[in-house]
Parts: C-alpha cells; structure tokens; sequence
C-alpha cells in the first residue's frame, strides 16, 4: 500500500494578496511497512504534506497516488481512503467527545458501517494495542490523564484498521515518560501490525531511535531523503535552517576532533556506547600488545 507524490505542490490562498506556496514540486515514494520520520522547523510544510496523504489537502498541482491509484480521479472514494490512511493530529485529545472511552473509539467504525458488535470488538482489539487498562474502559475521557488520552486517540484510528498510521508530533506535551510509553507502542504497532508509519517529530532523538528513513523539509522544498546515519550526517547542513542532530551526533563529532577515532555515524545512545567502547577496547589490546614487545 504505497504513498507516491508526482510534482506536488500545494499554495495556500492562491490568487489573492496571501498566497503563500507551501509544498513546491515534491516527489517522493513511501513504500507500505516503512517507518518514515519527517522533520522541519515551523512553517517548513511538513504538516501541510501529511494532510495531503490522505487526501484532507488537495494539491493546487501534481499527482498523489496511493496503492498505485490516482486519488485525484473522479471516481475515486476518499472515504474509503481515509478509513487507509489515519491521520492523527498534534493533541488529539482535544477530538475526544464521547462520554466513556470505550464508546469514543467506538466512533470510526460506527462511521464505517460496522454493526455495533463489530464497533465493539475492533475498539477492545485497538486499546489493547495501545496497551491501554481494560479498567478504565467505561471511564470519561476528560477523566484521564495526558498520556492514557493520547493512546484513546490512536486507538480510535487504529479502530478502523488503516494500513498507513501518520502521527503529528503525538507526543507534544507530554513528559518523557510518557513520551518513550507513547512511541514504544507506536513502535511495536508498525511491528505487529505490518503497517507504515509517518511520523512527525521535532524531537532528533526520537526520530534517531525509531525510525528508518527521514525526509527533511524546508521553506517548502524536500531537502534530505534518507537513512538517519545519512541525513544526521549533514548536521550543520541542518543547523542552518533551524534542525539540529541528535546530541550523541555532536559527542562523537566532539570526541573526533579531540583525537578519538570513533566513527561519526552513530545516531543513538546505544549505538555511541557500543562505539566508543569497540575503540577503548582496540586502544587496550594494542596498548597490551606493545606492552608484551617491550618486555620480551
């Protein structure tokens, strides 16, 4: 189930005195069961990019296909589209209406024709996904905390059994437990469920650590597409247009300049320590090594 945009470009207000282009000629292929991290400082059209895959955005120009089927086409059912697609948005607890959980999860599936059983049964399965207590099924959604929201909000998306997941910052506003709960899970539904995810972060960290392929949006324009290694490498690239890299990326940098030869290219805390401690071992074995020749 791919994503692939032809020559997208999108202009806010077009024709009058606040046009504004916001997307310009992008071209890209998300092929179905990646992990994709998008990135971009504000007004950088990375939330405006995401609307367009399922369809809430029209494009002002170009061509967006989704499994190989234009979805500009006149017959084309971008209703059907969007239950594929699930977008969820920067603080979606605040969509969050109904009077218990179980019943606002309820909500997709009831809008996909489902039968009430059926509602039922998919928003039981997607709680659990989101590893959310089966005791507080019943329980107010305005009674629960910042994080236990954010999971009923996914959950209501994942009710309806798309096969694209899109997430817009889902962790803004939480504190970082509840931050790396929040995209563990993300992360262990993209394995599970064999399902793409596009997530939106400002955090290099997370992106670093979770996904396989970032693209870099600026002022409009795709300016890096690739493995995190790949991207993170243009670090002061980034800098320049207001992005930064993970700070084990300047650690290790650091530690280069300084007369350590560790490899650059580590993106995550785990994969530094494994680094630095492959050369500390190296230095020791050489240093007992030369030890040895000197005293024989």
């Amino acid at each position: 189930m791919s994503i692939t945009l032809e020559h997208i470009n999108y202009t806010y207000s077009e024709g009058t005195a606040y046009e504004k282009k916001a997307l310009k000629d992008i071209n890209l292929e998300i092929p179905h069961g990646q992990f994709v991290g998008i990135i971009g400082h504000t007004g950088s059209g990375k939330s405006t990019l995401i609307q367009h895959f399922n369809g809430l955005i029209k494009a002002t120009s170009g061509v967006l296909k989704y499994n190989g089927e234009n979805i500009y086409g006149e017959q084309y059912d971008l209703r059907k589209l969007r239950s594929q697609v699930g977008l969820v948005f920067q603080y979606p607890e605040h969509q969050l209406f109904e009077t218990d959980v179980i019943t606002d999860v309820c909500f997709g599936p009831k809008n996909q024709g489902l039968s009430p059983e059926e509602c039922k049964e998919r928003a039981r399965e997607a709680l659990k996904l989101v590893g959310f207590p089966e005791e507080l099924y019943e329980v107010s959604p305005f009674d629960l905390s910042g994080g236990q929201k954010r999971r009923v909000a996914i959950a209501g998306v994942l009710a309806m059994h798309p096969q694209v997941l899109v997430l817009d910052e889902p962790t803004a506003g939480l504190d970082p437990k509840g931050r790396d709960e929040i995209l563990d899970q993300i992360a262990l539904l993209h394995e599970k469920k064999d399902m793409t995810v596009i997530l939106v972060s400002h955090s290099m960290e997370d992106i670093a650590k979770y996904v396989e392929r970032i693209i870099v949006m600026n002022r409009g324009e795709k300016m890096y597409d690739g493995t995190p290694r790949e991207v993170f490498a243009h670090y002061k690239e980034l800098e320049a247009v207001g992005l930064a890299a993970p700070q084990v990326t300047y650690i290790m940098n650091a530690l280069r300049e300084n007369g350590i030869l560790v490899s650059s290219e580590a993106t995550t805390v785990e994969e530094a320590a494994d680094e630095i401690l492959r050369v500390v071992s190296g230095e020791k074995k050489e240093a007992g090594s030369r030890d040895g020749q000197v005293r024989r």
